[in-house]
């Protein structure tokens, strides 16, 4: 009982009848906030100024998006999680839904990318609608199919619902980045749930497999000049991550401008504001380059030290989903926990050119309006799922 007590520290605890609630999660998140609204307005500033004649134009959009953010989260953390399973089907439905308005009058293109809808005065993007939604949809067909999933009929049931949803987010907004942080969601939390790790280890190696013959092969095409460029956009993207000097000029741009941005900063940076590569020089420096800036004005240390936040961040909820009463409540964790964990790995490895470069925001800290909303939706359901453990228990 002391061990299962020590696991919850950073919580609440004041007598066994107490519930849980976990405040080192909350007040995280509101720093990671905090800090990404202090991040947008240094990165973003010269450029809004230029465009908008307002250098705190992008601050204020995002610090709306906040506000509502940080309204729903708490009143999501009010609502008994067990009532998103009566809605797991509604959830798939509307995300697949929305996906297609794209297409209608009611999307529209920015940075030429048609990714989002207004409804109502208000700006949306599909895409991560359909990520919440796959978690509380698959959450619940996990607890609903029970033993059916550790057998390969099972497991392929489990994967049609998020692929179908990945498919159309890759096919109709041309977003591959959030096709992926799909299925990869989708690909934890069954991982999660079953008990047979043997074949998520087969379908890795297979994936890893697959991944560096589709990257051996576009390098052999390049080697002829007449079929390079049929190679199509993201091939060309693949070419520059290998060689971004030899695309300098064009998909190998914003990789070098952000290794400037990066090795430039040094240990402690150059100094909050003090960033070069915002001034028209870093493409998206307040969307998914961010990172880049930050480790130019804070340097290696403030790096570091927005890496061991989500860490906590990640760690803390892991915490919450060890200790969930039920298997929904803990899928549901895992699968926002998952969306973090993933969506943090991707877009710092595509800031230092680990992977090759795609549009990933950096949860919390990236400017995108819909994006920090669901994401305080999600956390607000994860403190909910916390609430529910009781000190009496542990």
């Amino acid at each position: 009982m002391a061990t299962r007590f020590r696991t919850v520290q950073g919580g609440a605890r004041q007598s066994n009848n107490e519930t849980y609630f976990d405040y080192s999660l909350l007040f995280t998140v509101l720093f990671l906030i905090g800090f990404g609204l202090m991040m947008i307005y240094s990165s973003s500033s010269y450029k809004a100024n230029l465009d908008y004649d307002d250098s705190a134009y992008f601050l204020k959009k995002q610090l709306q998006a906040a506000v509502l953010g940080i309204a729903g989260m708490i009143i999501v953390s009010r609502i008994p999680y067990h009532f998103w399973e009566k809605l797991a089907v509604p959830a798939y439905i509307v995300s697949a839904a929305l996906i297609p308005l794209v297409l209608t009058p009611l999307g529209y293109s920015s940075h030429g990318a048609r990714r989002w809808i207004r409804i109502l005065g208000i700006s949306l993007q599909p895409a991560e609608v359909a990520k919440l939604g796959m978690v509380i949809f698959l959450a619940c067909l996990v607890c609903k199919m029970g033993r059916r999933i550790r057998s390969t009929k099972g497991l392929i049931a489990l994967m049609i619902p998020p692929g179908v949803i990945a498919v159309m987010v890759w096919k109709i907004t041309q977003n591959m980045s959030s096709a992926i942080i799909i299925l990869g969601i989708a690909m934890l939390m069954i991982f999660v749930a079953s008990p047979d790790y043997k074949r998520f280890i087969v379908m890795a190696i297979l994936g890893i497999s697959g991944a560096a013959l589709i990257v051996f092969a576009i390098v052999k095409v390049a080697e002829s000049p007449e079929l390079t460029e049929k190679l199509g956009f993201r091939g060309l993207r693949i070419l520059a991550w290998l060689n971004p000097e030899a695309y300098a000029d064009d998909k190998g741009f914003q990789t070098l401008q952000a290794l400037y941005a990066i090795g430039s900063g040094g240990i402690f940076g150059k100094g909050l504001g003090e960033s070069i590569q915002k001034l028209g020089f870093l493409p998206e420096a307040q969307n998914d380059m961010i990172f880049s800036i930050i480790c130019e004005e804070l340097g290696l240390f403030g790096a570091v030290a927005v890496i061991l936040l989500f860490l906590l961040l990640i760690w803390r909820c892991m915490i919450i989903a060890n200790n969930a009463p039920d298997l929904f409540g803990a899928l549901l964790v895992v699968g926002v926990m998952g969306h973090l964990a993933i969506q943090v790995i991707l877009n710092i490895a595509v800031c230092t050119s680990v992977i090759p470069n795609t549009g990933i925001s950096l949860p919390f800290i990236s400017y995108g309006g819909s994006s920090v909303m669901f994401l305080l939706v999600e956390i607000g359901i994860v403190l909910n799922v916390g609430r529910s453990i009781r000190l009496k228990d542990l």
